[in-house]
Protein backbone atom coordinates (compact mmCIF):
# COMPACT_ATOMS: atom_id res chain seq x y z
CA UNK A 1 0.00 0.00 0.00
CA UNK A 2 0.85 3.91 -0.71
CA UNK A 3 -0.18 6.53 1.33
CA UNK A 4 0.38 10.12 -0.56
CA UNK A 5 0.31 13.44 1.66
CA UNK A 6 -0.15 16.71 0.63
CA UNK A 7 -0.05 19.77 2.81
CA UNK A 8 -2.06 22.79 2.04
CA UNK A 9 -2.41 26.35 3.50
CA UNK A 10 -5.75 27.40 3.21
CA UNK A 11 -7.68 30.43 4.11
CA UNK A 12 -8.73 30.12 7.64
CA UNK A 13 -12.69 31.84 6.95
CA UNK A 14 -12.91 29.28 3.78
CA UNK A 15 -12.14 26.32 5.86
CA UNK A 16 -15.03 25.15 6.21
CA UNK A 17 -16.06 25.22 2.39
CA UNK A 18 -12.93 23.21 1.90
CA UNK A 19 -14.31 20.30 3.99
CA UNK A 20 -17.56 20.22 2.48
CA UNK A 21 -16.13 20.36 -0.68
CA UNK A 22 -13.69 17.11 0.21
CA UNK A 23 -16.31 15.07 1.58
CA UNK A 24 -19.25 16.22 -0.84
CA UNK A 25 -17.26 16.40 -4.29
CA UNK A 26 -13.36 15.26 -3.91
CA UNK A 27 -14.04 12.31 -2.18
CA UNK A 28 -16.71 10.58 -4.28
CA UNK A 29 -15.24 11.29 -7.35
CA UNK A 30 -11.80 8.91 -5.90
CA UNK A 31 -13.87 5.56 -5.83
CA UNK A 32 -13.95 5.37 -9.32
CA UNK A 33 -10.13 6.13 -9.59
CA UNK A 34 -8.15 2.53 -9.87
CA UNK A 35 -5.70 2.20 -7.04
CA UNK A 36 -7.51 4.23 -4.36
CA UNK A 37 -8.01 2.71 -1.49
CA UNK A 38 -9.10 5.75 1.28
CA UNK A 39 -8.35 9.23 2.48
CA UNK A 40 -8.19 11.07 5.89
CA UNK A 41 -8.33 15.08 5.73
CA UNK A 42 -6.54 16.93 8.86
CA UNK A 43 -7.27 20.44 9.34
CA UNK A 44 -6.09 23.19 11.74
CA UNK A 45 -8.61 25.52 12.53
CA UNK A 46 -6.03 28.13 13.64
CA UNK A 47 -3.90 28.12 10.93
CA UNK A 48 -6.07 27.45 7.75
CA UNK A 49 -3.41 24.45 7.30
CA UNK A 50 -4.63 21.27 5.96
CA UNK A 51 -3.16 17.73 5.05
CA UNK A 52 -4.54 15.35 3.08
CA UNK A 53 -3.88 11.67 2.91
CA UNK A 54 -4.85 9.03 0.32
CA UNK A 55 -4.15 5.86 0.31
CA UNK A 56 -3.25 3.56 -2.43
CA UNK A 57 -2.41 -0.52 -3.80
CA UNK A 58 0.75 1.49 -5.24
CA UNK A 59 2.55 4.05 -5.66
CA UNK A 60 2.08 3.86 -9.86
CA UNK A 61 -1.30 4.37 -9.19
CA UNK A 62 -0.85 7.47 -7.00
CA UNK A 63 1.26 8.89 -9.81
CA UNK A 64 -1.44 8.42 -12.61
CA UNK A 65 -3.83 10.03 -10.24
CA UNK A 66 -1.53 12.85 -10.49
CA UNK A 67 -1.16 13.16 -13.50
CA UNK A 68 -5.10 13.03 -14.48
CA UNK A 69 -7.34 15.42 -15.93
CA UNK A 70 -9.32 14.41 -12.89
CA UNK A 71 -7.03 15.17 -10.16
CA UNK A 72 -6.65 18.55 -11.87
CA UNK A 73 -10.26 19.13 -11.73
CA UNK A 74 -9.95 18.04 -8.22
CA UNK A 75 -7.09 20.90 -7.35
CA UNK A 76 -9.44 23.50 -9.36
CA UNK A 77 -12.31 22.95 -7.27
CA UNK A 78 -10.28 24.32 -3.87
CA UNK A 79 -9.19 27.60 -5.75
CA UNK A 80 -11.37 29.86 -3.72
CA UNK A 81 -10.44 28.48 -1.01
CA UNK A 82 -6.52 28.96 -0.73
CA UNK A 83 -4.60 31.96 -1.12
CA UNK A 84 -2.78 30.92 -4.04
CA UNK A 85 -2.34 28.27 -7.17
CA UNK A 86 0.25 26.49 -4.79
CA UNK A 87 -1.29 23.74 -3.34
CA UNK A 88 1.88 22.47 -1.26
CA UNK A 89 4.15 19.82 -0.60
CA UNK A 90 3.47 16.16 -2.12
CA UNK A 91 5.13 13.62 -0.43
CA UNK A 92 4.50 9.56 -0.69
CA UNK A 93 5.48 6.92 1.72
CA UNK A 94 5.05 3.11 1.29
CA UNK A 95 2.92 1.27 3.78
CA UNK A 96 3.46 -2.23 5.44
CA UNK A 97 1.29 -4.03 7.55
CA UNK A 98 3.16 -5.56 10.66
CA UNK A 99 1.59 -8.05 13.35
CA UNK A 100 -2.08 -6.98 11.97
CA UNK A 101 -1.68 -2.96 11.98
CA UNK A 102 0.07 -0.57 9.68
CA UNK A 103 3.35 1.07 9.89
CA UNK A 104 4.97 3.75 7.89
CA UNK A 105 8.73 3.13 6.42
Amino acid sequence: MFARLVSAQGRINKLNEAIKIWKEKDIPLMTSVKGYRGAYLLTDRKTGKAISMTLWDSEEDAIADEQSALHQKQVDMYKDCRPSAIMGHKRGYENRTVGGGVSSV
